[in-house]
């Protein structure tokens, strides 16, 4: 009201002329009526932390592995006899980042339908229907994806172990930080990893609420890939007490609807399902068994973060079968919003994915340092988002002489390139914006009543 008061003042009296000015009204609105409110905001945000370490950096600066998992991992590596390590571990990596799904049935006939159609149109009645039908399967083989499902024996299992370990325990690192910092009275007793792999979600897990923990069930089809994990929980050996307590391993999911786990993790195993189909109902027995938080993680890719909102709109919109808990479910991480993803509706489409920074396992083909890049989505039961609704940094903030770049996800479902300046946006959010990185929140939002500040593209500075 006094800010009102003021401007109501200033323009009665002529002591404001924005046009001989030359400043644009907008930013001389912005200027003078939401500061005192913003800045409040602001404070009441940090909580009396220095700005360097605000309430919303979510990033970890540089995620270790522990010191047992390593020996372990090396151990088991040294023991094998798998020739060209370097070279297979590489062909694996690769293969992996560009995995895409599975073409559907119903898809790949209207495919076929639409090649038929242009062939004989092409030839006319030229080819007899036996050619025309090799003709069809020939294209499909160029133009459709060929994915095959991986079968993961015990030389298989140590590839993936040599090729992912590291990376997939630093992305769901992060993800179980951002449980921890948002909710830190969360204190979880139970786990079920789907798709449990290596056993990396099990590690972080213990590294991140191991003092709460009582049980970890692993549950992976692969008979090799669990005898892989539970030997690396063992020191590398056939035998011995287990550096983790309380894990149990399983082929198959549990059938019983009434168990819940505290915490529901599958990552990077969604994107192996054959189908659809498959996937969503897997998604929907993930999320009857959650009894807190579901945690999805794939790949950071468009294909990643496609499967990834996907089961976000499944769990958010779909009928849920057999339903026990009646709770809702709602977005806990990273939307800041429970409507459809804008960067899904850009064109062309982008992935929404984030980036980890970790220390490597000293193998003789890795570098010291590395980059795990990943999407993820965060379900709740049991915390409303709406308490949580803050910007999201979703690019690399750019940090120029006295001026920042940040590209947001907004509470109101839209993305925003803003430039935070101390004179736009008062000191306290200039400085939280320039100690933020990709990843963490901002309470910067776009006054309602005002139109959006212009801004500069960053190639331009």
């Amino acid at each position: 009201m006094a800010a009102t008061r003021r401007l109501c003042s200033l323009l009665r009296l002529g002591r404001w002329s924005c046009q001989s000015a030359g400043i644009p009204l907008s930013r001389a609105l912005t200027d003078l009526i939401p500061r005192v409110s913003q800045e409040n905001d602001i404070l009441d945000f940090l909580e009396k932390q220095p700005h360097r370490k605000h309430p919303g950096i979510l990033n970890l600066s540089q995620v270790q592995l522990p010191q047992a998992l390593v020996i372990a991992a090396q151990r088991l590596l040294q023991e094998s006899s798998i020739p060209n390590i370097e070279k297979q571990v590489q062909t694996l990596t690769n293969y992996l980042w560009s995995r895409k799904l599975p073409v559907e049935s119903e898809e790949l006939r209207q495919k076929a339908i639409q090649l038929e159609n242009e062939l004989q149109q092409a030839t006319g009645s030229l080819q007899s229907e036996k050619q025309l039908r090799g003709a069809v399967l020939s294209a499909l083989r160029k133009t459709i994806y060929h994915w095959q499902k991986l079968s993961y024996d015990e030389s298989l299992s140590l590839l993936y172990m040599a090729a992912r370990l590291d990376g997939g325990f630093a992305a769901v690192s992060r993800a179980f930080h951002e449980i921890q910092a948002r909710v830190p009275d969360f204190k979880p007793q139970t786990l079920m990893d789907f798709g449990s792999g290596t056993g990396s979600v099990t590690w972080a897990a213990y590294n991140t609420w191991g003092h709460s923990l009582r049980e970890y069930l692993n549950v992976d089809s692969s008979a090799p890939m669990l005898a892989l994990a539970e030997r690396l929980l063992k020191g590398g050996l056939d035998s011995g007490k287990p550096h983790v307590p309380g894990v149990f391993f399983r082929q198959f999911l549990p059938v019983s609807p009434k168990i819940q786990y505290d915490v529901v993790v599958s990552a990077f195993s969604l994107s192996e399902l054959p189908s659809m189909a498959d996937r969503s109902e897997v998604i929907q027995t993930l999320w009857r068994k959650t009894g807190h938080f579901l945690v999805l993680i794939e790949n950071g890719t468009k294909t990643g973060h496609h499967l990834l909102m996907d089961a976000r709109d499944l769990v958010l919109k779909g009928p849920e079968k057999f339903p026990l808990d009646h709770r809702p479910g709602h977005v806990f991480a990273p939307c800041p919003h429970e409507l459809p993803c804008p960067k899904l509706s850009t064109s062309p489409p982008q992935a929404c994915s984030f980036s980890q920074a970790y220390n490597t396992i000293p193998f003789s083909w890795n570098h010291s340092h590395k980059e795990e890049k990943f999407s993820l989505v965060i379900l709740s039961r049991s915390f409303p988002g709406e308490n949580h609704r803050l910007a999201r940094v979703t690019q690399p903030v750019l940090k120029r002489p006295r001026h920042v770049h940040c590209h947001l996800c907004c509470p109101d479902g839209h993305l925003q390139h803003v430039v935070v300046t101390a004179r736009r946006h008062g000191r306290h959010l200039y400085r939280c914006a320039r100690a933020s990185s990709w990843g963490d929140r901002l309470p910067l939002t776009t006054s309602p009543e005002l139109p959006p500040s212009p801004v500069q593209d960053p190639s331009d500075n």
